[in-house]
């Protein structure tokens, strides 16, 4: 115990140097560890959660497959139709839910109307390839 200029009062001695630099790595390397990942978790959240435009799109599938090395995903393209005679505007597009990927599969080769959502800024394609994620699939015949 160090020696205080009041002789009743005693003032504790700090700890080494050493200690002290240890606690505040330890501290620093906790933080690293928990706040980044939470962070990046809540912005996948809100990337996830709310939609930066919906619509639907109507045309015939013409490809739909499911894709990816980890993070299976199904993707699918739409060729738009707007007059008989012109070219075909492809909408490319991901399903997330396998219910709504079954129910697309079943109407392979017919008009159908997809309702879609459009998600920017996700990080990784692990979500899939498109910012376009159809919610819903309608049948409009052949």
């Amino acid at each position: 115990m160090a020696q205080s200029v009041y002789p009743d009062v005693t003032v504790p001695a700090s700890p080494p140097l050493s200690k002290r630099i240890r606690k505040f790595f330890v501290r620093l390397l906790i933080f690293l560890c928990t706040v980044p990942p939470l962070l990046l978790a809540l912005y996948i959240w809100v990337a996830l959660s709310f939609s930066y435009s919906a619509g639907e799109r109507v045309g015939y599938v013409q490809k739909f497959s499911r894709k990816g090395w980890v993070c299976k995903t199904w993707e699918g393209e739409l060729a738009m139709v707007n007059m008989p005679g012109s070219l075909a505007q492809i909408f490319q597009f991901t399903v997330r839910d396998p219910e709504v990927a079954a129910r697309l599969n079943s109407t392979l080769g017919k008009k159908v109307v997809l309702h879609y959502e459009q998600h920017r800024g996700l990080p990784t394609s692990c979500f899939g390839d498109t910012s376009y994620f159809i919610t819903s699939v309608q049948d409009v015949g052949p």
